[in-house]
């Protein structure tokens, strides 16, 4: 069994990228995005963390947190984020004899990804990934199109235009490959 190890900074930043187990078609995200706004809200209350900056899309999702100080477990978080939005859905996905065996659901890819942030440059290019990611998988022209991401609050505190990005392809290279 692979061994899966984790930097932990303690109230550290990271980026963090987790996707649906069946991504292609699927829309359960933003179809269901009341559901999981309201479960990152309860898991927030037990669990605080600081959302520096977020993007959900049908298949996936990723965010930049910030845990308290003292605080490393991103892990517990995402178990109890996870585990909310799939209790409060139907049970109709199609499901694999393992998951069935073990009692789980067929609706997250059991891990996800991770990155400790380490300065300012990685903190912004990280930020932008997030902001740029509707753009980068053609779901819209221009990022403030996007109504699934923390883009427009960022607007309204004057640190991204409103046009920022629009439509133009960017260079940022960090997260997930396509």
């Amino acid at each position: 069994m692979p061994d899966y190890r984790r930097y932990r900074v303690p109230g550290g930043t990271y980026f963090l990228t987790v996707n649906l187990l069946e991504r292609y078609p699927n829309d359960w995200l933003v179809r269901h995005i009341d559901l999981l706004r309201s479960v990152i809200r309860a898991v927030r209350i037990k669990w605080p963390f600081h959302i520096d900056a977020w993007v959900v899309l049908p298949d996936h999702l990723h965010g930049v947190w910030t845990l308290p100080p003292g605080d490393d477990d991103f892990t517990n978080r995402w178990r109890l984020i996870k585990q909310g939005f799939s209790k409060a859905l139907p049970s109709t996905e199609r499901r694999s004899k393992v998951r069935v065996a073990r009692g789980e659901r067929g609706i997250w890819q059991r891990r996800f990804w991770e990155h400790a942030i380490r300065d300012e440059e990685d903190y912004s290019a990280h930020v932008d990934y997030c902001h740029i990611n509707p753009v980068k998988h053609g779901y819209v022209q221009c990022v403030s199109e996007w109504p699934y991401s923390t883009f427009h609050r960022y607007v309204e505190r004057g640190v991204y235009p409103l046009n920022w990005a629009g439509g133009v392809e960017s260079d940022i290279d960090v997260g997930e490959r396509v």
